[in-house]
């Protein structure tokens, strides 16, 4: 409990001086709780990219404040025609995935379309991910970009929560054992996405 009032405590002090409510308070002590049980992941599980190559060591894994500006919510809008498309891993292998829709992001800079993908992982299981680039990359963000997960809903209806405080790296951001998927151009976003993951080394 100390550790995540700690944590809540600097979060705040980050934030500028900014003001948040009881139920935004409750959610960055969430994201928090979240970050320090993926650390423990990284740090302990075999699975582990720190576990599954041995040269590289663990620390922390490093984060922007959580700011909850940078929380959306959107239906997913299919695309009615799905079109394979080739992207590039960090090893030079192309890999097939489907353009299968996207999110709208409203700021009050405009409206932004973000691709949302349709892929399918080594054991055969289907997913959905955002993968993007945007201002910060290759400067306080991973150079190849980052990513985040969709979890597809049956209702065609259902408003997505699309948090940007759990943008995260690719495996390859830690170690070059590891290939991943490279963002497209049309994948970047116009914006200092200062939320989330921050660059590893």
């Amino acid at each position: 409990m100390k550790y995540g009032m700690l944590f809540l405590f600097c979060g705040l002090l980050i934030s500028c001086g900014k003001t948040y409510t009881p139920e935004q308070q409750a959610y960055i002590s969430s994201i928090e709780q979240l970050r320090h049980e993926k650390d423990e992941w990284m740090k302990n599980n075999p699975a582990s990219p720190f576990n599954k190559d041995t040269s590289i060591h663990f620390s922390p894994l490093k984060y922007f404040p959580v700011n909850p500006e940078f929380v959306f919510h959107s239906r997913l809008f299919e695309y009615e025609q799905k079109d394979t498309v080739m992207i590039f891993g960090t090893k030079g292998e192309e890999r097939k995935v489907v353009k299968y829709g996207y999110v709208v992001w409203e700021r009050d800079d405009g409206k932004r379309n973000i691709n949302v993908y349709k892929g399918v992982s080594k054991t055969g299981s289907e997913y959905y991910s955002i993968w993007f680039t945007d201002k910060t990359t290759g400067t306080t963000t991973y150079r190849v970009g980052r990513y985040l997960d969709i979890e597809l809903q049956a209702d065609k209806e259902f408003v997505y929560t699309i948090d940007f405080n759990k943008a995260y790296n690719p495996y390859c951001a830690y170690s070059a054992m590891f290939s991943c998927a490279i963002p497209t151009k049309e994948d970047y976003i116009d914006v200092a996405i200062e939320a989330g993951e921050k660059i590893f080394h």
